[in-house]
């Protein structure tokens, strides 16, 4: 027997031999291994599409980011330059309240002032009435004490009295 050149036998039940494991593996094997394959190459397919799912809604969420920060940075400044309006239209309503109020603290002043001048004036004219009819009766006492003095008065005061 010579190795080189196999007989037929042998090679029949090799031939026999090997299809039999071939259909003991079709049946038991190449199933679960073509399913096991299959099942992995639908996996990574989910994974690779939820990859590319996760990617997009991240891309969403990134521009959704950028809007809604660009919404808040707008409502932001609105908020600021409405709180300036209102600052400053506070500031301006006070002013003008302080401005009445100075006005009318002014306008009382000025009617105290004038009330206590007319009451001085007053005072003043009722003191000099005094102090002239005290003058006065002073004089017309030492006028009248003389009898000439008093003859000469009531000359000068007809005289007076017949030019009016």
């Amino acid at each position: 027997m010579d190795l080189i050149t196999p007989e037929f036998g042998l090679v029949f039940w090799t031939l026999v031999t090997f299809f039999i494991l071939l259909v003991i593996l079709k049946k038991f094997a190449w199933k679960p291994i073509l399913g096991a394959v299959s099942e992995r190459e639908e996996g990574i397919k989910n994974a690779l599409a939820s990859a590319e799912n996760a990617r997009i809604e991240m891309e969403n969420l990134q521009s959704d980011n950028e809007r809604i920060l660009k919404e808040a940075r707008h409502e932001r400044e609105v908020m600021l330059k409405e709180a300036r309006e209102l600052k400053n239209k506070i500031i301006d309503d006070a002013k003008e309240e302080a401005k009445r109020q100075s006005d009318k603290l002014v306008r009382q002043a000025q009617e105290t002032i004038l009330t206590e001048k007319k009451a001085a004036i007053s005072d003043l004219r009722a003191e000099v009435a005094k102090v002239s009819i005290s003058i006065a009766e002073k004089v017309i006492r030492g006028e009248l004490s003389d009898a000439d003095k008093q003859e000469k008065l009531v000359n000068s005061m007809l005289d007076d009295n017949s030019l009016n």
